[in-house]
This record gives structure tokens, sequence and C-alpha cells, in this order.
């Protein structure tokens, strides 16, 4: 009987050179909606671990590999990380973080096609403390047709006060509606650990 040889599948992606930014993840074959593609890795340290590595780093260089995982763990991709640190920050999207167990996986919103680079929100939490410069310092290079400009979460915006105007549904109780934020697990990137 002949032996019929293994054919080897294509890999899903490589890591090449990004018009983005950097280093970028690049699908090698098609990768169909909700696939899991990598997991976030790297050594898991506390948030104090974490700001220590990092606290001569300037303050204008957004470039790090942190992940927050939860309030206690964050993944440094930096040390022992894997391909998943250079999958670059885009405004549209074609993968989100989630999180499951306490891990960060990467998995893809929509149908990816052979070359397009991988991208997901980072949606880097803004702080009060943030420089006045954070913007410009976190800006955002993916080229979408509606880019944010930002590799932060959207700024919020001021509420504006309810316009009062006599009407026939005066004096009845409207339902009210939460907004709900979007959140891509609880992996989300500090901001002071951005990419």
């Amino acid at each position: 009987m002949k032996k019929t040889p293994h054919r080897r599948r294509t890999p899903m992606f490589e890591v090449r050179h990004s018009r983005i930014h950097g280093f970028g993840v690049f699908a090698l074959r098609r990768i169909r909606k909700g696939t899991t593609i990598i997991e976030y890795l790297g050594d898991r340290v506390s948030h104090e671990q974490a700001d220590a590595r990092y606290e001569d780093k300037d303050p204008n260089d957004n470039h790090t590999f942190l992940f927050t995982v939860d309030s206690k763990t964050v993944i440094d991709g930096g040390v022992d990380g894997n391909e998943a640190r250079y999958i670059n920050h885009g405004c549209d999207p074609n993968c989100e973080s989630t999180t499951l167990n306490k891990r960060i996986f990467i998995e893809a919103i929509r149908t990816i096609q052979p070359g397009e680079e991988l991208s997901y929100d980072y949606q880097i939490q803004r702080d009060s403390d943030d420089a006045p410069n954070v913007d410009e310092v976190f800006a955002c290079r993916c080229g979408a047709e509606k880019c944010r400009g930002s590799m932060l979460e959207a700024a919020k915006k001021p509420r504006k006060a309810a316009r009062r105007t006599p009407s026939r549904t005066a004096g009845k109780k409207g339902a009210s509606r939460k907004r709900s934020k979007r959140r891509d697990g609880a992996g989300k990137r500090s901001q002071r650990r951005g990419r």
C-alpha cells in the first residue's frame, strides 16, 4: 500500500512589516468569522510590576506590549510573548480581543482574506491624569475610512441637557434606555501601557 504524504496546511498568518506601524500580522489564508486566531502570551505580572518595568520610559513613546487582563494582572508580551503582540490597532478592525478564564484571545469578527492585515481596536483607557498631548502620543495610523484618529477609547461627550418642550405626552413616563459600553473582554490595554 502506497502512503499518501500528509499535506501540510498553510499557516494562518505571518508577521512582517506593516504600513500601519512597525511589524504587523497578516493572514496567509482565509480566516473565517468567529475563528480564534491566537492567544496573547507573555509574562503575567501585577500592575505594579508592569509600572516598575517601564517607569523610565519616555512618556511620548506609546510602544509597549502590555495587555491588561483584570485589576490584578497584566500580560507583558515583550517578555516571553508571541506573535499576537504584533497585531496593530485599527478603527475598523477585523478582530477583537476576548477574555476566557483570565486568558486573552484574538478572534476574527468577520472573514479575513489572505494578505489582509489583522487588527483590533485597542480602546486604550483614558485617565484623568493623562498628559495634554495624550491624543498625539496615541495617534492612530490605521488609515480606515472612519478612523477616529486615536488608539484611545473615544472621548466621552458631555451630556446635553434635555430640551423641555410641551407635548401631548407631558406627564407620561418614558422608558429609560441604558447605553452599554462596548468592551472587548476585560483585555483592554491601559493608557499608561499602550502599544
